[in-house]
Formats: C-alpha cells, sequence, structure tokens
C-alpha cells in the first residue's frame, strides 16, 4: 500500500512539474526524492525505477549532459528529416506577426496579453462618417437594381462615393484621405454590406490593391502622384494578379516582364516588356491605373548579373498602349465590376514598378504582408454586415409571418436556424471587431486573416442559407422587393476569392501557423540553415519540454483536475478555462502530427484541416471572450455568448475526436485520445432551450435584438430605397399590440361570433368591428398593420418575356 501510495505521489509531483514546465532540476528533484523515501520506506525496485528515470532525465535535460554526445545526433537525424521550406514559403511565413494566435499553440495561453489591448470604439469623426455617409451610400442601391436592372451602382452612387472619398480611407490625411482605423474601415464594409456589389466596390482599393502597395513601398514621387488621385476618385484602381493558370498558388503565375529598351515619350529608355493575362481582376472594367504583378526576367543583364529577379509590382495607366482593358465577368448573384485584363508587348519604363526599380522582385512579400492585414478586414467585414442583416430580416419576417394562426417564430423548426444566425452573427462581429484593434494596435495578423476569412464567409453563407429557409417563397422569388436572394447567390463570391475556402483551410491556417506562430519550430528549422547545434539544442529541448508539459496540462484538466486561472466572470470562465485545456491538446496533437508525418503533413491535407479547425475555432472563442469582457451586455446576451462558446467548443472536439480518428499512425492516436479525451467527448451542441430564448429575442424588439443591428442599416432615408429592417424594426415595435388584437379576432372567429367566409385577415377586422369585439382604434389599427405585413410579404411579378434578352426569339405559348 505504501509502494502505491509512493508511486500516485511521485507521479502527480511529475504530472505538477510538466505541467508547470519547471525544466528537468525539478523532474530530477521530484524523482531523486520519491525514490530515496521509497528505497528507506518501501519498494526497492519502484526506488530503482525512479532514480533510473532521474538519470535519464540529467541525461536529456541537463545541457552540460546532453551537449556533448546526445544533441549532435538528433540534429544529424533532423537535418534529414526537416521539410524543405522554399523561397516562397519563407517570404509567407515571414509576413505578418505574431500574436494570440501563437499563444493557442503554447498551450498555456496568458489571457492578460489579449485583454490588455481594449478596444475603445471609434473616434468621433469615424463614427458620423457611418451614421451619415455610409447610410446615405447604402440609402441609394437596391440589390434588384443594381444588380439586373443597372448591373452596375447608379452614377450618383460613383460620384457620391468619390467625393466623400471612399476608397481612400487607408490614405493618410496629408494625401487627401479619410486616415481611417482598421476599426472604421471594418464598421464601413459592414454597415455597407447589405449590398455586395457596394461593399466589394468600396472594400477592394482598400484592402489589397495599389493603394496599400504604395503606401508601404512607393517612392515619394510615385506616392505624391497617385495618393491625392486615389482618395478622392480620379484614378480608380484595380490589382492584376490572378490568371487562367495562376489561381490559388499566385507564385505560379506565368506573365512576364523582360528587361529591354524601349521608346518612352520619344527618348530610349530601359523598361519592360509586358505580355499578361489576367481575369476575376475586381474593378478592372472601370479601373484609370492597374497594380500588376508580373515574373521579371532580364535575359541580357541591362541590370546586374541575375536573369531572374522573381515577382514584382507595376502600375500601369489604363491608357497604356498594347493593353487590353474594360470587358466584363459576371460574377454570380451580384455584378459588381470584375473583368478580364491582356497585355501584348507593353512597354513600361522602370519607374512603373511600385517602390521603383529597387523592389525590382520584392512583389510577392510587398503581396504577402499586405494580405496578411487586407484578409482579415474586407470579406470578415462583409461576412459580419451581411449575418447582421440577416439577423434584422430573418427575425422581422417569422415573427410577422403567420401559419396555423401563429406567427413561425414560434416553431421550433424555425427556432433552430433563427438561434444559429444569432450565434454566428455574433461570433462574427466579436472577431472582426477584436482582430482590427489588434491591426489598430500594430499587429500584422496573418494566421488570424486566414482563419476569419475562412469561417466567417462560411458562417455568412451559413447566414444567409438559413435565413433563406425560413422565409420559404418570400425569398426564393427574385425582384426589387427580395432583399436577401442576390445576396445569398452572390456569397459563393466571398467563399471563392482571396484565397479559395478550401485552400484556406486545408493548407493556410495550421500550414502556415504549425510554422509561423509555434514557439519552437521556427527557431529548429533556422538553426537548421545556420547549421548551429547550440541554437537547435536551445529550441529542441524546449519543444521537447512543451511536449511534455502540454500532456500533462491537456491530461488534468481533461480530468477536470487543476483548472487554470483565467480572468473572466462567472458566466465565461468554465468557457475559458475549456480554450485553455484544448489549446493543450492542439499543440499536443500538433507536435504529435508534425513528429509522426514530418513532410508528410503538406500533403495530408485533411490532417492539417482539423489541426486548422481546432486553432481557429479556439481563435474565435477566444474573441468571443474578450468581446463580451469588454463591452456592456444587454438582456439575453447571457445566452447568446452560451451559445457562441458552446458551439465553437463543440467543433473544436468534434475536430479533435476527427483528427485522432484519422491520424496514421495509431498508437500514437490512441497514446493521444487518453491524454486528451480521458473521459470522453464533454462539449455538445447548444441546448434547445437556449435556442428557443434566442430566437425569440431576434424575433422581437429587444435590447438583444438592437445590439446585433448595429453594424448593419436599420434606419428609413427620405428620398432612399426601402429598408426592409427598419421596416421590420417598424412592425415588431407595435407587435405586442397587434398580436393581442390577432388572438381576439382568431378567438371570436373560431367560437363562430365571425362569418365563417371571412377568411382574410382584413375580412375578419371589419367583422370583428361590426359585431364590437374590436374599437374603431383598434381596427383602424389592425388594417394599417395588416397592410404593411402583406407588403413584407409579397413578391414580385414581371411581364411574360422580361427575362428574354432578346424578346423576338421568346416562345409566345399562348399565340392561339
Amino acid at each position: 500500500m505504501t509502494t502505491l501510495i509512493l508511486l500516485l505521489l511521485s507521479l502527480a509531483g511529475l504530472l505538477l512539474v510538466l505541467r508547470k514546465e519547471s525544466g528537468a532540476k525539478s523532474a530530477i528533484g521530484v524523482m531523486a526524492g520519491f525514490g530515496l523515501v521509497s528505497l528507506i520506506f518501501a519498494s526497492g525496485w519502484l526506488a530503482l525505477a525512479l532514480f533510473a528515470g532521474a538519470v535519464i532525465t540529467a541525461a536529456c535535460g541537463l545541457p552540460g549532459f546532453r551537449s556533448a554526445w546526445l544533441t549532435p545526433r538528433i540534429f544529424a537525424m533532423f537535418k534529414k528529416v526537416a521539410p524543405k521550406v522554399s523561397e516562397t514559403e519563407k517570404v509567407a511565413l515571414e509576413a505578418g506577426s505574431v500574436g494570440w494566435d501563437g499563444e493557442l499553440f503554447t498551450g498555456r495561453p496568458d489571457w492578460q496579453k489579449l485583454l490588455i489591448e481594449r478596444n475603445n470604439g471609434l473616434t468621433d469623426e469615424e463614427q458620423a462618417f457611418i451614421d451619415n455617409q455610409c447610410v446615405h451610400a447604402i440609402s441609394l442601391c437596391n440589390a434588384w437594381d443594381v444588380a439586373v436592372e443597372r448591373a452596375d451602382l447608379p452614377q450618383e452612387v460613383w460620384d457620391f462615393l468619390k467625393k466623400e472619398k471612399f476608397f481612400g480611407m487607408i490614405i493618410p490625411k496629408e494625401y487627401g484621405g479619410l486616415e481611417f482605423s482598421a476599426k472604421a474601415q471594418s464598421a464601413v464594409l459592414q454597415r455597407l454590406a447589405t449590398n455586395e456589389s457596394l461593399m466589394v466596390s468600396v472594400g477592394v482599393p482598400n484592402s489589397l490593391g495599389p493603394g496599400e502597395l504604395l503606401l508601404k513601398y512607393g517612392t515619394e514621387e510615385q506616392k505624391n502622384h497617385y495618393l491625392p488621385r486615389l482618395a478622392d476618385g480620379r484614378d480608380i484602381p484595380c490589382f492584376g494578379l490572378t490568371g487562367p493558370r495562376a489561381g490559388s498558388d499566385a507564385t505560379s503565375l506565368p506573365d512576364t516582364g523582360i528587361v529591354c529598351k524601349g521608346e518612352f515619350e520619344g527618348r530610349e529608355v530601359i523598361g519592360l516588356r509586358l505580355n499578361f493575362e489576367k481575369r476575376w481582376i475586381t474593378l478592372a472594367p472601370i479601373a484609370t491605373v492597374v497594380g500588376l504583378a508580373f515574373r521579371m526576367f532580364d535575359p541580357d543583364n541591362l541590370l546586374g548579373e541575375e536573369k531572374d529577379l522573381g515577382i514584382t509590382c507595376a502600375l500601369v495607366p489604363r491608357e497604356t498602349k498594347g493593353m487590353e482593358i474594360g470587358r466584363r465577368h459576371c460574377p454570380i448573384g451580384s455584378p459588381f465590376m470584375n473583368g478580364p485584363i491582356k497585355g501584348k508587348d507593353v512597354f513600361i519604363p522602370l519607374d512603373y514598378i511600385i517602390g521603383g526599380p529597387e523592389m525590382a522582385g520584392q512583389g510577392w512579400r510587398m503581396l504577402v504582408e499586405c494580405l496578411s492585414v487586407g484578409r482579415c478586414i474586407t470579406l470578415p467585414s462583409g461576412a459580419a454586415g451581411a449575418a447582421a442583416a440577416a439577423v434584422g430580416t430573418a427575425g422581422g419576417f417569422t415573427r410577422v409571418r403567420r401559419q396555423f394562426n401563429t406567427p413561425v417564430a414560434e416553431m421550433e423548426g424555425v427556432q433552430g436556424p433563427l438561434a444559429r444566425i444569432a450565434g454566428l452573427t455574433y461570433i462574427a462581429q466579436s472577431s472582426v471587431y477584436q482582430t482590427a484593434n489588434m491591426v489598430d494596435k500594430g499587429e500584422k495578423p496573418a494566421v488570424p486573416s486566414a482563419i476569419l476569412k475562412y469561417h466567417l464567409t462560411e458562417m455568412q453563407r451559413q447566414c444567409l442559407t438559413d435565413a433563406m429557409d425560413v422565409h420559404g417563397g418570400k425569398t426564393v422569388t427574385l425582384g426589387p422587393r427580395n432583399y436577401l436572394g442576390i445576396g445569398y447567390s452572390g456569397a459563393a463570391v466571398s467563399i471563392t476569392v482571396e484565397g479559395a475556402n478550401i485552400m484556406t483551410r486545408s493548407l493556410m491556417i495550421f500550414g502556415q501557423g504549425a510554422i509561423r506562430c509555434h514557439p519552437y519550430v521556427l527557431e529548429e528549422l533556422a538553426a537548421k540553415d545556420n547549421d548551429d547545434v547550440d541554437a537547435f539544442d536551445r529550441a529542441f529541448f524546449g519543444h521537447a519540454g512543451l511536449i511534455f508539459g502540454n500532456a500533462a496540462r491537456a491530461f488534468t484538466q481533461g480530468l477536470g483536475l487543476g483548472h487554470p486561472d483565467v480572468p473572466f466572470d462567472a458566466v465565461t470562465r468554465r468557457y475559458a478555462q475549456a480554450v485553455s485545456r484544448f489549446s493543450a491538446a492542439f499543440g499536443l496533437c500538433a507536435d504529435a502530427a508534425m513528429t509522426t508525418l514530418g513532410s508528410q503533413l503538406k500533403m495530408r491535407e485533411l490532417i492539417s484541416a482539423r489541426l486548422g479547425d481546432m486553432l481557429a475555432n479556439l481563435y474565435l472563442a477566444s474573441m468571443v471572450l474578450k468581446n463580451w469582457n469588454e463591452t456592456q451586455p444587454v438582456q439575453g446576451e447571457k445566452e447568446l455568448v452560451q451559445y457562441s462558446l458552446e458551439l465553437l467548443l463543440h467543433r473544436t472536439e468534434t475536430a479533435l475526436e476527427e483528427l485522432l480518428q484519422n491520424l496514421p499512425n495509431r498508437p500514437v492516436a490512441w497514446s493521444l485520445r487518453a491524454l486528451t479525451l480521458p473521459l470522453g467527448r464533454r462539449w455538445h451542441m447548444p441546448k434547445d432551450d437556449v435556442s428557443r430564448a434566442l430566437a425569440k429575442s431576434i424575433t422581437l424588439a429587444t435590447p438583444l435584438r438592437e445590439k446585433l443591428l448595429r453594424p448593419t442599416w436599420t434606419t428609413h432615408v427620405e428620398g432612399g430605397v426601402d429598408n426592409p429592417v427598419a421596416q421590420y424594426n417598424d412592425l415588431l415595435a407595435e407587435y405586442e399590440r397587434a398580436e393581442k388584437l390577432y388572438h381576439a379576432v382568431n378567438k371570436a372567429y373560431a367560437k363562430g361570433q365571425l362569418p365563417q367566409e371571412a377568411l382574410h385577415p382584413e375580412d375578419r377586422f371589419e367583422a370583428a368591428l361590426e359585431a364590437e369585439i374590436l374599437s374603431q382604434e383598434d381596427a383602424e389599427f389592425m388594417r394599417d398593420y395588416e397592410a404593411r405585413v402583406l407588403e413584407m410579404l409579397t413578391v414580385d411579378d414581371f411581364a411574360f418575356d422580361a427575362f428574354a434578352q432578346q424578346k423576338d426569339a421568346a416562345v409566345r405559348h399562348d399565340a392561339a
């Protein structure tokens, strides 16, 4: 019995040392101490095992013992099996910065590092722009008019966008721009997101485009010429990167720029002869200046000895001879300005290179560094804004739409999708707010940008699908009254552009994060490249300590022991502790996958995707926790934050389960399961009662509905297009009175107090007035209320040949 007690105590002591990563000396002390006690009071065999463990730990854990013989052998093996990182991968890995994503890789995230950078909101100037200029712009855009009738924004919208400098949000005031914060840019795009064409037209020039490239890398002459013109809309930019053979693999672009001599403005200069074919280029049909990425070669060594200079970026004015521009693609759902660009033997001077000739060959680095910021602002913000609009319309419609004498919002089959819309919207809003705040604090979040791009656009797609489902026939019939259908069909665009979601999930999130964010992997690879055995020793054994630490943390916390101390309130504390627990499990599984698969992990994309899912859901949960921590909650938000966090933790655990089911090395997978899920799965989907409460909150005039709708357009504008969210808000404000009158009239009808032929609500109101069941005032109220409800339920119809572009080709089936 004494031996068993000493064994358990020694294991507990070792787990405590490992959890804290206290180092080899502490572990040796625990084993030697309990070994001595065991030798005196209990089993000699236990003492021998503990002493042997102490000796092995000393040999492996103390630098003086291991450096002479162990480290060189491990280093030699590591150099043989370590994956080779290409130059383009190195550039991507070095781009951006590491912040909270790095903390999640450690298995012991320091929550204070997340919470210390508070989001203090927008300036008065920024808020005024969102409340006024943004509202005016969106009030001029009807989805059907923009997408079908015009296939373009109205001219007055283009003029207004230029006048109010929407295209210059990122440009400093010294160049005539607005110099908005990242948070303000995000808020602008969320407000404009009810119209996809408008959001994209404003978002793209402020993310990946000539403006940002010029700001970071342009010469003073280029900045002074172009930035004021971009800020006030005299120049409309586009950026040509993708082409027929270069989509997600942008580094494979076949477009070339050959260094040569040519004539420019009447004199012979050294320049570039460009040959290129680009497609899917947003704003290309109307662009006045084209940012262009191409592979630069110097076959005659006019610039130096290097013949292949690499990817380069240049600015090419629209009128440049040899460039074909102006034709259009038709993006699904929302035909914003997008089209191909071609060039045959287009000659430009070297001064057209962004940053001048000195930046030749630096294009890939420039693009990756810009993407690390732009990808976490534009499309994620548009997704969050579209989701907020879905809350407004789906919540309003399901409350005023009645079937079986009851609002469909009271049906559980409808409440499930409504709750999901609310939860995903809350996650999206929290994530874009807090990540934009990180950008404003100086971070360049490369891995979080991939997380937000993939997960928030997928959330947008899910929200719009759910909203379509609960609307039924109202939104499957296109026309000016349909406020949802065009945005729903256009969601595929966000899924595909700026890094297709399939690639982002399976290659980028974990593939980049595994090296960039890991506390030791980058150091180990650098030591390999530099043949530095001492640096490798420090990194490798630090890495080993992390693995053992994560194993101990994942196991003990999985058993419910030793919960980490987290700086959150009673509502969210257990969720933050779960994030810390899964952080340890994720770190352990990531190291196991990298160790057992090595360079093959690049090709095992489903394994990488599931590890990426774990990291992403932990990141999103952290953003929800931070948002809850620093904003004032409203009634009903407690249930919403619980729903959101339970959903994200359920998804995290599902990704872990699927990873363990598919990890090729089965003994390792079994061991990982025992360590990370010692009590099996513990996180389930949110309960039905929470879903019911959330559905009620977003289908009535509640503080929670109001909070979720803050990013989107909720007001009426005189002379502007109808705003369905504002119309539903008006109906919900009067719903309580209307519902009582509906109930009274329907009850009277059921009792036979009203004529049986009074089948329409309007007929029943009139009959109820005659029977003195309704007062004159109530009857007038219900006439008006029901008329407005009917208008929201009504769909459009058109002339028989309205959709035929060739009217004479329309078959007249009723010709006889």
